[in-house]
């Protein structure tokens, strides 16, 4: 392989037959770009060893690790972060965050273009299912990686080693509490979901949830109230008693406008989420509880194996869930 350090946007170009504006747009606006032309430059760019940004070394003698997840989209990626963060505290590892769209937001969630920069020595991804040409340019240019909840609806070849929770163990969880409170529908509040090039987090839980009762789905916009349409699902005379949302702060919006429109939590309708944390504990909450902060340490550990080059069999770790009552239920 080239030298990656005398490796420039032109020799890429030049390899890919594009121009140097393309390879920048593959790079920093990938959804600009056809898929097509996409393949073509991270080919080249595998290829050649060739990272974008400025050539950085190492900090400090240490190893620089980019993670990369929708932080802005979902708070509860800062927690497992934030156990990375723990675990390389007395290390010489550098960690460094880079902002994903939400993989339910887009029409084509795929990640192809690698979110990386010279000097990174290693790459995890949370919550963003890469495509073919972003796995094929990471075993390319040898850059250790690890996945953090992503679950593709078809397997790539050899995909990476992945870190996940047990959500369909989480949906049995809250569907067996909910039957024993009495509950027989529930409505399952969650995001739409605008691709099926992976399987969500929402429908794991939800497979899970039916083993116990029966789901009416109600789905909301980020960005929007769910209390209309949680109402119409709650309207007509064999109505849910119960809702269970796709995460806490879904649930706690949901919470709030009931309350707003005179029904009472749990008297009228039961509300549980879906994380656990300082939200779901100050209201209150009925939640299924992840272990964040332990998926980030897992993670680094894994990949800090495979930079070693002593990462062992393991591909999939998959952690379990536990259910916390709280009085919303």
């Amino acid at each position: 392989m080239p030298d990656a350090g005398k490796v420039t946007i032109y020799t890429v170009a030049e390899r890919a037959g594009v121009s140097i504006s393309t390879v920048s747009l593959v790079i920093n606006a990938p959804h600009r770009v056809s898929e097509q032309t996409r393949a073509k430059v991270i080919a080249a760019a595998g290829a050649l060893g060739y990272r974008a940004g400025p050539a950085v070394g190492r900090s400090a003698g240490g190893t620089r690790i980019a993670v990369a997840a929708p932080f802005s989209t979902y708070s509860t990626y800062f927690r497992r972060f934030a156990g990375m963060l723990v675990r390389a505290r007395e290390t010489a590892i550098e960690l460094t965050a880079h902002d994903l769209e939400s993989a339910a937001s887009v029409d084509a969630p795929l990640l192809d273009a690698l979110p990386v920069r010279r000097g990174i020595e290693g790459l995890i991804v949370m919550g963003v299912p890469l495509g073919s040409a972003a796995m094929r340019a990471s075993r390319e240019s040898a850059l250790p990686l690890v996945l953090i909840d992503v679950r593709r609806a078809r397997p790539v070849g050899d995909d990476a080693p992945v870190v996940l929770l047990d959500d369909e163990a989480g949906g049995r969880l809250a569907g067996a509490h909910l039957y024993e409170r009495g509950h027989r529908r529930v409505i399952y509040l969650g995001e739409p979901q605008l691709s099926e090039d992976y399987i969500s987090a929402g429908m794991l839980r939800m497979k899970g949830l039916a083993e116990h009762v029966k789901i009416v789905p109600v789905r909301s916009p980020l960005d929007a109230d769910p209390t209309p349409a949680v109402l119409r699902a709650l309207s007509g005379p064999d109505a849910p008693t119960a809702v269970m949302a796709n995460h806490d702060e879904l649930a706690s919006r949901a919470w709030r406008g009931l309350a707003q429109s005179g029904l009472s939590v749990p008297d009228d309708v039961a509300i549980m989420g879906f994380d656990d944390g300082p939200l779901a504990e100050g209201l209150g909450l009925t939640t299924v509880r992840q272990p964040f902060e332990e998926s980030g340490r897992v993670a680094l550990d894994l990949l800090l194996g495979i930079a070693a080059g002593n990462a062992g069999p393991v591909r999939r770790v998959e952690l379990t869930p536990s259910l916390v009552v709280r009085s919303s239920t």
